[in-house]
C-alpha cells in the first residue's frame, strides 16, 4: 500500500497549447478535453468557451487531431472552422469561441529526458522485501495445514504450495526480465490467491492441483493481457470482436447448460465445465473502455447500453442475478465515466430497479432469498441454512481463528465459494480476513490515483471498470455471507475456489497494471532504454543556446537525431515516421 499510494504517478507532458499571454498549458494525456469546466483537462476560465468544447487527441504515431463537441462558439484551425475533425502539427493556431491558441507537440527528444526523469517504484519499498514476507506467509501457512492433517496429510498440500512459491517467484523474475520493476499489484493478487490456496487445501484438498494449474494459468493470462493491452491501436480495434465472443458465450450458455438450484450459468464442453459469465466480464470491460473521440458520440453510447443490457439480460434469463447486479454496477461506472450525465445513470438505476422487481415476483429462489435478507436467524433450517452456519463460524474464529484445516464451515455446501469470507474468519481470523478485503480495497486506492496521470482514457476505463467488478463481487460476497445483504451466491475475487473466476480475475488485473505511469512500471509504457550522460549534455547545452525550437524540435544549427545516439527501441516504433 505505500509503495502504490504514496509513490506518485507523475503526468506525462505530450505536447503544450500557448495562451496569447505567452504562458503554456500542457497537454498530460493524449485525449484532452478543452473548456470552462474545472473538470476539463485543459480549463480556460473564457466565457465565449463551451464547458466542454473540443478535444486535442494524439493517436499511437504521434499525429494529432482537433475535434469540435458541439460547441457554441465554435472551433477553427488557421482561421478555417472545422465541423467534426481535422489533423494539426506544431505551429498551427487554433481558435475556439475567439480565443487562439497555439498547438506545440512535444518532440523526440523532449519525450526521452522526460522518460529519464520519471520517478521508478520501489522507492520506499523494495518489491523483493514484500515478495520475502509473502513467501513466509506461504509457509507458514502450508505448515499449519500439514499440522492440521497430521498423518492424513495428502501428498498434494506440500507439493502445491511449493508451486505456489515457485510460481511467485517466477512471476516477480519474468517482471523482471520484461524489464519492469514494478510488482505491487501482483503481490497483492498473490496474497489474495495464497489464502485461496489455504481454502482449498482445507476444504477439497483433491483439487489442489487443478487449483495451482488454474492459478498458473490466471498469471500467464495476466501476463499475455499485458503484451495485448500495451497496443492501444490493436486493443480498441478488436474491442467490439471481443465483445461479440462475450455474447456468444452467454448464448451458448443460455442454449446448452442445465440448471443447477435455480441457475444455468455453467457450461461443459469436451468434459470441461467452466462459467463463462466469468469471462464475459473481460469483453465487458474492452466494450466499455474507448478513446475519447468515441465518449461524446452518442451512436458509441448506445452501442454500449443496448451491448450492457443483453449481458444483463442473459443473465437475468440464466438466473445469475448476482452476477448480473456485478455487470450492471460496472456500466453505471463506465456509462458514468463516459458521458458525465448523471441524469442517464438515474435513468438505468430506475430501470434496473423495475427489473429487480420483475425478477423478484417470477422467480421464487430470488424472492426467497430477498425474504431471508436480515431474517437468517428466522429461517436457520431453511432458506437462511448457509448464512446462519456462516455467521457462527466466523464469529467462533475470533481475532486469530482456529488454524488451517480446522474450521468445520469447509464442511457445508459452497462454503468455499460463495461463503468464502465464513472460512476466513473462521480459520485464519477476523484479522487476515479483515486484511483481504482491505487488499482489494487497495486496488481501488491505487485506480483512482494513478488515473489522473494515465495517458489514454481507454486504460482510465478499463481500469475503473474492472475494480469496480472485483470491489463488488467482494462486497456482495462477504455482505451478503454475513446478512448485511441478500446472499447472491457470487465468489470473492481470488480467494474464492474454481478456476473461471480466478483466470478472470487475473486477466481484470492487466487493466489496474495497466494505468501505473511510474518509470518502468506498467506493461502499456514502453521502456526506454538508459540516457548517457553525453546525450544529456549535448541536449541541455543546445537547449541553453536556443537551438531547440518550440516543442523541442531542432533548429539549422542544432544536432541530428543521430547526434543523440538514441536507438530504434527508445524513440519508438514510429521512428520512420520521425
Amino acid at each position: 500500500m505505500k509503495s502504490l499510494l504514496i509513490e506518485e504517478n507523475d503526468f506525462e507532458a505530450w505536447g503544450y497549447l500557448s495562451l496569447p499571454n505567452g504562458s503554456k498549458i500542457r497537454l498530460n494525456h493524449w485525449e484532452n478535453i478543452i473548456g470552462r469546466s474545472k473538470a476539463s483537462d485543459v480549463y480556460m476560465e473564457y466565457p465565449t468557451l463551451s464547458r466542454s468544447h473540443a478535444t486535442v487527441i494524439r493517436d499511437v504515431k504521434g499525429r494529432w487531431r482537433l475535434h469540435d463537441l458541439d460547441s457554441k462558439g465554435g472551433v477553427m484551425l488557421n482561421g478555417e472552422r472545422i465541423t467534426e475533425r481535422a489533423q494539426i502539427k506544431t505551429g498551427d493556431i487554433i481558435t475556439l469561441g475567439g480565443v487562439e491558441l497555439v498547438f506545440i507537440a512535444i518532440s523526440k527528444y523532449e519525450q526521452a529526458m522526460e522518460s529519464e526523469e520519471r520517478i521508478q517504484p520501489g522507492k520506499y519499498v523494495k518489491p523483493f522485501t514484500t515478495l520475502f514476507f509473502l513467501t513466509l506467509f506461504q509457509i507458514t501457512l502450508c505448515l499449519q495445514l500439514c499440522i492440521s492433517y497430521d498423518e492424513a496429510l495428502p501428498l498434494a498440500v506440500p507439493v502445491c504450495f511449493a508451486g505456489l512459491i515457485v510460481l511467485t517467484w517466477f512471476g516477480y523474475l519474468l517482471t523482471r526480465l520484461l524489464r519492469r520493476v514494478a510488482f505491487e499489484v501482483e503481490t497483492i493478487a498473490l496474497f489474495l490467491s495464497t489464502i485461496g490456496m489455504g481454502v482449498a487445501a482445507s476444504s477439497a484438498p483433491a483439487d489442489l492441483y487443478k487449483q495451482i494449474a488454474l492459478l498458473t494459468a490466471g498469471v500467464l493470462f495476466f501476463f499475455l493481457m499485458g503484451w495485448f493491452l500495451r497496443d492501444l491501436k490493436r486493443a480498441v480495434r478488436l474491442r467490439w470482436p471481443i465483445a461479440v465472443t462475450g455474447l456468444l458465450l452467454l448464448g451458448a450458455n443460455l442454449l446448452l447448460s442445465g440448471t443447477v438450484f435455480g441457475a444455468r450459468n455453467w457450461l461443459t464442453i469436451s468434459g470441461i465445465t467452466f462459467q463463462p459469465s466469468e469471462f464475459v466480464k473481460i469483453s465487458f470491460v474492452f466494450a466499455g473502455a474507448a478513446t475519447l473521440d468515441r465518449l461524446f458520440a452518442r451512436r458509441n453510447l448506445v452501442l454500449f447500453v443496448a451491448f450492457s443490457g443483453v449481458c444483463v439480460m442473459a443473465l437475468a434469463l440464466m438466473g445469475d442475478f448476482g452476477t448480473a447486479l456485478v455487470f450492471f454496477i460496472a456500466y453505471l461506472a463506465i456509462s458514468f465515466i463516459r458521458s458525465g450525465d448523471l441524469a442517464t445513470v438515474i435513468l438505468s438505476v430506475a430501470g434496473a430497479g423495475f427489473a429487480g422487481f420483475m425478477a423478484v415476483t417470477l422467480k421464487p429462489h430470488v424472492a426467497a432469498r430477498f425474504a431471508t435478507w436480515g431474517h437468517a436467524w428466522e429461517y436457520a433450517n431453511t432458506s437462511g441454512y448457509q448464512q446462519t452456519r456462516t455467521m457462527a463460524a466466523a464469529a467462533s474464529g475470533g481475532l486469530f481463528g482456529v488454524g488451517a484445516g480446522n474450521g468445520w464451515l469447509k464442511n457445508i455446501f459452497a462454503a468455499d465459494t460463495d461463503m468464502v469470507f465464513g472460512i476466513l474468519c473462521e480459520e485464519l481470523g477476523l484479522i487476515v480476513a479483515s486484511v483481504a478485503v482491505f487488499a482489494l480495497l487497495i486496488l481501488s486506492f491505487h485506480a483512482i490515483n494513478a488515473s489522473r496521470a494515465v495517458r489514454s482514457s481507454f486504460y482510465v476505463i478499463g481500469a475503473c471498470a474492472s475494480v469496480t467488478v472485483l470491489i463488488f463481487q467482494m462486497i456482495l460476497n462477504v455482505l451478503g455471507s454475513v446478512d448485511i445483504l441478500p446472499f447472491t451466491g457470487v465468489t470473492f475475487p481470488f480467494v474464492s475456489k474454481g478456476g473461471s473466476s480466478l483466470v478472470a480475475c487475473w486477466g481484470l488485473l492487466a487493466f489496474i497494471k495497466a494505468i501505473d505511469m511510474r518509470r518502468n512500471a506498467s506493461f502499456v509504457v514502453r521502456t526506454p532504454k538508459h540516457i548517457g550522460k553525453k546525450e544529456k549534455r549535448i541536449f541541455y547545452e543546445h537547449e541553453e543556446k536556443g537551438e531547440i525550437e518550440n516543442g523541442g524540435e531542432p533548429g539549422a544549427d542544432a544536432p541530428s537525431l543521430i547526434d543523440f545516439e538514441f536507438d530504434e527501441d527508445f524513440i519508438g516504433d514510429d521512428v520512420e515516421d520521425q
